[in-house]
């Protein structure tokens, strides 16, 4: 399986521009240059909270428990880390596996405008077939829909699953029904666009 690192979090307003220089000059680059990371993105809520998500497709599920990883992470965290992790809200790190397709990687059906993440929290294992079958309800034969994965996160409270759905346009997520029992564990659903400090060649020198 392919796994996936996530997420989220956002900072106070007195260290906003603190926060997006340390995400964009130490930890992201940090994290896509590590062996085993295969895609990394980040991403900015316009419906839902907290702000920020960051996405990482891992070639598998061991690679956070490896030795390249372990130079980044952990007992390696810098001491500007430490300082912006400690005072973000809303944080929220799933290490999860992709259980269906089950190695697609972000993009592979091309670009995304938008993301919606469904988030089904302290799961039981029951409720992985009523979800797949939601998410075809809600994707199939839509061609605004560019990929639907699903990802399976053992966390030390209990089982997550977080569907990211990658959307060609603005449409609305769609109804939670469409997951029979398993919404009862619905406790997330946000939409994102891509997020870009400064796209390149933006205000050249001389415009």
């Amino acid at each position: 399986m392919r796994g996936l690192l996530l997420a989220m979090m956002e900072p106070p307003p007195a260290i906003e521009e603190e926060f997006q220089d340390w995400y964009d000059t130490e930890h992201f680059p940090e994290r896509a240059a590590c062996d085993g990371f295969l895609t990394a993105h980040r991403f900015v809520c316009v419906d839902g909270w907290p702000r920020y998500l960051a996405l990482y497709d891992l070639a598998d599920t061991d690679v956070l428990r490896g030795p390249a990883y372990a130079r980044i992470a952990g007992e390696r965290y810098s001491p500007w880390t430490h300082r912006i992790v400690s005072r973000v809200w809303g944080q929220y790190r799933a290490d999860a596996a992709q259980v269906h397709p089950g190695t697609a990687l972000f993009g592979d059906q091309g670009a995304a405008a938008r993301i919606v993440l469904w988030r089904f929290r302290h799961a039981a294992a029951t409720v992985e077939t009523p979800i797949l079958a939601g998410l075809r309800t809600l994707c199939a034969d839509r061609p605004e829909i560019a990929q639907a994965r699903l990802f399976r996160a053992d966390q030390p409270d209990g089982t997550d699953y977080i569907a990211i759905v990658e959307q060609r346009s603005s449409s609305a997520p769609g109804p939670a029904v469409a997951f029979g029992d398993a919404a009862r564990s619905v406790d997330l659903i946000n939409v994102y666009v891509p997020y870009t400090r400064r796209s390149v060649g933006a205000f050249p020198k001389g415009a």
